[in-house]
């Protein structure tokens, strides 16, 4: 959701098609002077190769403009109109902090007080901050906790299961201390607003939000855009192409990004957010409590790269920066195959909506930039030109920046393992499970979100080589070995501000079954002591000697399970040429020891 790090952000869209006609959606008076708009909007569609785009404008409490652009679906000819379907991505932010506003006004939940009042099972890794970490920290991206985006996007973990997975990612600043974009502390906000008005984050949001606004086609759901008669597909510049991708499915994080809206509908939300909480005769929230969500809340540490934006701070929901002058509350929004811009300018009473469907371009932030030049009767800057030249300047930089990435690889080395013995299952208490398997090519690496072979770096490490949100992702992967030398771990940085993540290796799944573990119950003698080896459940092995507690066995390599917590001790079962076991071989720190099978 909006500008994911490494390039995993930006989406958009455009190509020239005239006004259809519009539903009951929003009513559009007589346009003010937009004379070579719809002409400026197409050449840097075409530029930037963006297939389709739709704009909204509202002005004085009135929808001025709304047109579509382009082809919502490339392959079958489909144009963009203003009713077109597109995700919205980060831009649904506003929605969940202005829920939390709502319920803040009728006094069920209150800005400062921390998290745990309402969500006692709410932990962080920090515990300071688990115990302190408010709404309004949540709202801000001031928790100390980073992205770790690769966390969620695969689709892997449910809401409630990414809310308890929380807390096994270490924070990388003390709570309040920077801002680090978060959308996971979103998702936390929106399973917050759930619980507390007993439904959950969609069924609230639809009821006091949606519907009071008439955003009747607005949806929660990919899967329910595509059921509708007009919604645009998703694209990527793939390799200098325009390929059409498969939709991302968010709805686990959805609080932070899930929301499929039109320009028309999404007219309605801005008037809204232009009138201080009230649209038509109706107080849809307080005042005083959108005037926080309005309010910046956390400096965002960029370096000022136009004398016509300088600082940018981050609100709730909503990033506030000054635009040549003029105070412009806006948010962005992106998931594979689309990029939005929502904003507004509350001094000017102006505010605009641009939906698009191409990965990782800025057309919507030209269209906006230039539409508040045309209605405030600014001279229009060439915004399009100046990235341009900026990423021409920059590539030097970047290139250079490339080369130097390899500048500590130590060649000539090799693997202290032969292929085969780096792959199986690694597990992380956080992400889940990723899998190295040994093919005719060398090795790969399967996430739910990467996919990629590994080559061999230096030493025990390689080098993934993936595609993420179309774009080449690049991660060095280091394996570990323990005491004993056999492969144990690998660590990994999938968020760019932590550490290396570190993945522990799961048993083999082919021997951690009943069937197979059955063979291995049964009585051992060591030098005159029985050592009992039972079957727990279905798929734990336990050991018990007389005299000693039970210990937990668990699955190492082949036929070698460790002495859970006692990472010294192993024990090895022994088979006949027929596959029987018939022996089991201690290993410990003074020595190692046989016992028969009777």
């Amino acid at each position: 959701m909006s500008r994911l790090r490494n390039g995993l952000l930006a989406l958009l869209i455009l190509f020239f098609f005239s006004l259809s006609p519009l539903g009951a959606a929003a009513k559009v008076e007589k346009p003010v002077d937009f004379k070579g708009f719809n002409e400026f909007v197409t050449k840097t569609m075409a530029e930037w190769k963006v297939p389709g785009l739709a704009v909204s404008v509202v002005k004085d409490g009135k929808v001025i403009y709304a047109e579509g652009f382009g082809l919502r679906d490339v392959k079958q000819g489909l144009k963009v109109t203003p009713h077109t379907l597109f995700p919205i991505g980060s831009s649904s932010k506003a929605f969940t902090a202005t829920g939390i506003a709502i319920l803040v006004a009728e006094g069920k939940v209150a800005w400062d007080k921390p998290v745990r009042t309402y969500l006692p099972a709410f932990k962080l890794a920090d515990e300071y901050a688990s115990e302190h970490a408010t709404l309004r920290d949540l709202l801000s991206h001031r928790t100390g906790v980073a992205r770790h985006d690769l966390m969620w996007i695969g689709g892997q973990f449910s809401r409630e299961e990414l809310f308890e997975r929380l807390r096994y990612l270490e924070p990388t600043q003390e709570i309040r201390a920077a801002w680090q974009y978060q959308n996971l502390m979103y998702l936390t906000a929106g399973y917050l607003a759930g619980q507390v008005s007993g439904t959950t984050w969609e069924d609230f949001t639809r009821r006091r939000i949606l519907e009071p606004l008439g955003m009747k086609e607005t949806n929660f759901s990919v899967t329910e855009t595509q059921k509708t008669a007009d919604f645009s597909q998703p694209y990527m510049e793939i390799k200098d192409k325009i390929e059409q991708v498969p939709f991302r499915d968010v709805a686990a994080i959805g609080p932070a990004g899930s929301i499929d809206s039109n320009v028309l509908d999404m007219a309605n939300w801005v008037l809204l957010n232009l009138n201080k909480g009230k649209f038509g005769d109706k107080q849809i929230v307080s005042e005083a409590s959108l005037g926080q969500v309005h309010s910046p809340q956390m400096v965002m540490q960029q370096s000022i790269q136009h004398d016509e934006i300088l600082y940018s701070s981050y609100a709730m929901g909503w990033m506030v920066m000054p635009y040549r002058g003029h105070l412009l509350v806006q948010h962005g929004g992106s998931v594979d195959g689309f990029f939005a811009m929502v904003a507004f300018l509350p001094r000017d009473n102006f505010g605009a909506i641009i939906l698009s469907n191409l990965n990782g371009n800025s057309v919507p932030t030209f269209v906006l930039y230039n539409l508040i030049d045309r209605i405030l009767g600014l001279d229009q800057i060439d915004w399009s030109k100046r990235t341009r030249d900026q990423q021409a300047k920059s590539r030097p930089e970047a290139e250079k920046r490339r080369k130097e990435v390899d500048k500590d690889r130590i060649l000539n080395t090799t693997p202290s393992h032969p292929l085969e013995h780096y792959a199986g299952d690694y597990e992380h208490p956080a992400y889940g499970t990723v899998s190295v398997a040994k093919g005719e090519d060398g090795l790969k690496m399967k996430t739910p979100v990467l996919e990629g072979p590994l080559a061999h770096y230096h030493y025990d490490v390689f080098e993934l080589d993936a595609l993420l949100l179309g774009r080449e992702f690049k991660q060095k992967v280091s394996f570990a070995t323990d005491l004993k030398g056999q492969i144990a771990s690998l660590s990994v940085r999938f968020e760019p501000l932590a550490k290396e993540l570190v993945f522990t290796r799961a048993a083999e799944k082919k021997i951690a079954e009943k069937g197979l573990l059955e063979k291995f119950v049964g009585v051992y003698e060591l030098s005159g002591v029985e050592v009992q080896v039972a079957l727990r459940g279905d798929k734990t092995l336990s050991l018990t000697v007389a005299g000693q507690p039970e210990y937990e066995l668990v699955l190492s390599r082949g036929t070698e399970f460790n002495l859970k917590d006692l990472p010294d001790y192993s024990v090895e079962f022994k088979t006949d040429a027929a596959g029987a076991v018939i022996e089991l071989v201690f290993r410990q720190p003074n020595g190692t020891f046989m016992a028969k099978k009777k």
